[in-house]
Formats: structure tokens, sequence, C-alpha cells
């Protein structure tokens, strides 16, 4: 037991040490956020305020150096009102300064799991070239669930795409769809990598200032090219690179998607005069292309000299950027055809090898225009 004399030491004791203990608690107390230490008079430059990000080739604002706050969580909208060209814009925005997304986007009726699979060497290439990136084959089972997943906020565009009654238009329509929402490059399963997309742009070029890549399929300098082609300069869609939201997508994807639920209460999808090449595939791919160098929301028509035609692309044999497009040669995706001055498999700027299966056409329809 603890005498009188002792019991009033202890008390003594523990009641000074917790006023010692309280007053180095409120004398400096800490901040919850750490600020930085003062920025020396001599330090304060041009480049004051922004920080280099590594992991992009842009740089980014110091949110600590210029002392701004945190900017608060984008308001959702009613997208009700939106028009379908809104909605897109809304849904899947376009920044051209970000990376292209590390996707390879491939479709066919297996996944090169299955047995009856016939594509593994190509298929095979992408995934050598391009260690790293996410490379998938998508099925059409899977593509139904996906693309739920991506435009249930959209839902015209899902009944455009559930009404399409070929797979040939599904396919071509599933292609933009995709790249509009997570970018990447798409290429069809008959193609075959000859080298990696890295190399696609030219090092000049730098690559936070372009969002879309893609390649000339057609270039028919020949009296009778309407009978082979839709269009004199028909840039090709069985391979394309592009940042989500870019604008070319979100116009022809809702091209498309008008046309679809139009012809859906005509009652009239294909025929003759509504061929495959003009719904969904490169003509209406062309189209857009061609549309969006002369649109004024996104080029200064002021200075140019007129409209961006096929004479500004035909017989190119090195690529051509025009605003935010790189535009390739005939070689580039279509090396080999020995036709339209493409050159050969070996040739630097040959990057995509194509077999022109074209599966979906009869037999009779199959490798047209092509050398033998």
């Amino acid at each position: 037991m603890l005498s009188f004399k002792r019991a009033i030491i202890f008390a003594v004791f523990f009641l000074t040490a917790f006023i010692l203990l309280r007053q180095s608690h409120t004398s400096n107390d800490p901040e919850p956020f750490r600020k930085p230490p003062p920025q020396p008079e001599d330090s304060k430059d041009s480049h004051a305020g922004a920080s280099h990000n590594p992991s992009t080739t842009s740089y980014t604002p110091d949110v600590a150096a210029n002392d701004k706050s945190v900017p608060a969580q984008k308001v959702m909208q009613d997208m009700s009102k939106m028009s379908l060209h809104e909605k897109l814009a809304y849904q899947y925005p376009y920044d051209v300064e970000t990376k292209f997304p590390a996707y390879i986007w491939q479709t066919w009726k297996y996944t090169p799991a299955h047995g009856e699979f016939t594509y593994r060497d190509q298929e095979a290439s992408w995934t050598m070239l391009h260690p790293g990136f996410v490379h998938e084959v998508i099925t059409d089972q899977v593509a139904v669930h996906l693309l739920k997943l991506l435009y249930a906020p959209i839902p015209e565009v899902l009944e455009a795409y559930n009404a399409l009654p070929q797979p040939v238009l599904k396919a071509d329509f599933f292609r933009y769809l995709i790249l509009l929402a997570r970018g990447g490059i798409y290429s069809d399963i008959d193609t075959q990598a000859i080298k990696s997309a890295l190399e696609w742009i030219p090092e000049s070029v730098p690559k936070e200032s372009i969002g879309l890549v893609i390649g000339i399929e057609a270039d028919p300098d020949r009296p009778d090219w309407k009978d082979w082609y839709s269009r004199r300069i028909q840039f090709c869609q069985w391979t394309i690179q592009a940042k989500p939201g870019h604008p070319v997508l979100r116009d022809i994807v809702s091209r498309i998607t008008k046309e679809t639920l139009k012809r859906k209460r005509e009652g009239l999808f294909v025929s003759k005069e509504k061929s495959v090449v003009e719904f969904t595939g490169p003509a209406v791919w062309t189209d857009s292309i061609f549309d969006y160098f002369n649109d004024p929301r996104y080029f200064d028509m002021r200075s140019s000299q007129g409209n961006i035609t096929y004479l500004n692309f035909t017989g190119i044999v090195s690529p051509k950027k025009v605003g935010d497009v790189v535009v390739l040669p005939i070689t580039s995706f279509s090396p080999g055809v020995q036709q339209m001055g493409a050159q050969d498999y070996d040739d630097p700027m040959a990057f995509v090898k194509h077999d022109f299966e074209g599966t979906w056409k009869p037999e009779s329809e199959r490798h047209i225009g092509e050398t033998k």
C-alpha cells in the first residue's frame, strides 16, 4: 500500500507529465496536408508552376506550386435532351494529348483457344510485335455484351447494332464503336503485323498531336476506277489506330446509327444501291474522314486554298499529317498488291500485311481489283 506522501509524489509526477505532453501537441500542431517550402525568388522563371510527367509526353500543372484547389467532380448532365452526336461526345470525350491506348482489337467467330481458329500466325504476329499490349479477339457473343456495357447510356446505338442483319455489318460497326469508346488498334483477323505500331508515326511528329492513324486502301489512277472502287482515294478500315473519342469515329458512329434506324423503319437494309461498302464499309469511312478534313469546327479554313480532296493524297509515298490525323501511303497497310504504287513487304513503309480473305463475300467477289 502506498503511503500518503508517496501518493502525493506520484500524483504530482503524472500531472506534470500530462501538462507537458499536452503543450507539445498544441504548440506546434501539424497541418492536415504538408505545405511545400517557400520558393526562392531567383527560381521563379517561365517554367514555374509546371512539372513534367514522365509517363506522358505533355506537361501537367503543378497544383501545389500554383496553390490551386482540386476541381470538383463534373456534374452529370441530362443526356435525354442531347442529340446523338452530343451524347457520344459527352460519353467519350476526346483528348489528343493522351497516349494511344495499348489495346489491339480483332473479331472472329472463334477465339485463339478454339480448335477451329485458323489465323494463329496472323494473330500471333500482333502479340509478338506489341509486348505489353492487351490483345483481344472478340467473338460475336462477347461483342454484344461488351457493347451493352460501353453504350448502355446511348440505347439508340445498341438498337442500331442489334438491328443490323448481316455479320459483316456488325463487324464493321463494332470496329468504330470499340475504338470510339476505348481507342487502340483495330485490325482484321486476316492481317499480319510487319512492324510495331510504335513505328507507324514518324519520329518528327509528336505523338501527343496525333489522334488517328489511317492508311490508303486504294488509289486507282485509271479511267475505270469506279468499276472497282467506291471512291477515287479510299481509306482502308481493316487497320485503324485511334485515341478514344476522336471526332471521325464519333461522326461515323452517328452516321451508321441514324442510317440503320432509318433502314429499319423502311425494312430494307442492303441492296444493290445500298451496298455494304456504302453502308458501313470503306466508302462511308472515307466520306467521314474527308468531311472531318473540311470541317471548320476542327480546321481553320480561312487560310485554306480549297477543300482537301483525293488530290492531296494520290501518289503519296510517305506519311502525311493533316491536323491530328496521320495518313499513311498505300504501301503501309497494302504492301505486295502489285498495283497502285504499292511496294513489296520488305519496304520500309510496309507495316501491315492484309491477306484480303474477304470471308464475308461470295468466292467470286474476293480479291476484286487485285492483279493475279
